[in-house]
């Protein structure tokens, strides 16, 4: 296969997934150079962007620019300069709850920042887009697992009306410019580094001080967490595997399949921590869906990777870099 250099841009390298997918491919033998933006907003403590920042730079084959998606001039002279031949857009405003208040950076970001992306790969012809979706564009089904062809045209956030707006705007590229786009719709990842606005960090933070943890829907919720490095072993995967079809458009479920109630996976923090929590047990959340599980098959038969890794482990895991991070432990 060839052994020319390939340039990989990666939007929203200093978020979580941008951040573990930069160093997956950065710690695997490849002849990828990566070129990594990230707008190093303040959605959350931009010290957690700035740490798994220092790592990254650590590494000659990483390029770092503080760049916005939405500031289509200057991303289209890294695209010029860089001669990109791959797209991985991580960039986007995350989680449903902020968007329940605040619409906006969710359609600056999601919408009109992808809509830029989308327009420079043409333009550059690109070879392949891969492109993050998400778990919420399913709606609140109650036929499991979901599948990649479900019905996904009734999202119950802006957040997942974002995403599913994405999907539907890399098809019809796809189908007119021949654009090679892959879409990957993320159930609950979590792990090391991760976001603090998530429930991992907010319960394990909660316990460590003696604050009670919020569980909404009285702490009903099913998900299906998947790990973070499940998540990049596929990304990594399918950077090869573009879709071979007519209109080179295909989307896939990256989870774990295997859904777990939310007290159990209170109950695994509370193990990890050796510490009890206390919980204030609230109604649903607008927004909220009550259950995800996703048929992974599709993936699996592309990526051949079927080892998941085991919740309990993955959250001592995550306990231990975050009693280190945030408790110097």
């Amino acid at each position: 296969q060839q052994t020319k250099k390939m340039n990989i841009l990666i939007t929203g390298v200093a978020g979580f997934i941008g951040f573990h997918c930069v160093k997956k491919l950065l710690n695997t033998k490849n002849n990828y150079n990566l070129i990594g933006v990230d707008n190093l907003n303040n959605y959350y403590d931009s010290k957690l962007k700035k740490d798994r920042l220092k790592i990254l730079k650590k590494f000659s084959k990483f390029n770092f620019y503080q760049l916005d998606i939405c500031d289509n001039k200057r991303i289209e002279k890294l695209f010029k300069k860089h001669k990109i031949h791959i797209v991985i857009n991580l960039a986007a405003s995350a989680g449903v709850r902020y968007s329940l208040t605040n619409p906006e950076p969710y359609f600056n970001n999601n919408i009109s920042g992808f809509f830029n992306i989308l327009n420079l790969c043409v333009k550059y012809k690109i070879n392949h887009l891969l492109f993050a979706s998400s778990s919420s564009v399913y709606g609140n089904s109650n036929k499991f697992p979901l599948k990649e062809d479900d019905e996904t045209s009734k999202p119950l956030s802006f957040y997942a009306a974002s995403k599913k707006c994405n999907e539907v705007m890399a098809y019809s590229y796809s189908n007119i410019y021949n654009l090679s786009c892959t879409g990957l719709r993320f159930f609950t990842v979590y792990g090391e580094f991760g976001r603090p606005d998530m429930a991992l960090f907010k319960f394990s933070n909660n316990i460590m001080l003696n604050k009670k943890i919020e569980l909404f829907n009285k702490g009903k919720h099913v998900r299906d967490f998947t790990y973070i490095n499940d998540v990049v072993d596929q990304i990594y995967k399918l950077i090869k595997k573009p879709s071979k079809k007519n209109i080179p458009y295909q989307i896939y479920n990256i989870a774990s399949s295997n859904p777990v109630a939310l007290k159990k996976f209170v109950q695994f923090i509370e193990s990890a921590l050796k510490k009890k929590g206390r919980y204030k047990l609230l109604k649903m959340q607008p927004g909220d869906v009550e259950k995800t599980f996703a048929s992974t098959d599709k993936v699996k038969y592309v990526t051949k990777l079927n080892n998941v890794s085991n919740l309990k482990k993955g959250i001592d895991s995550y306990i231990k870099w975050f009693k280190k991070y945030y408790f110097n432990q």
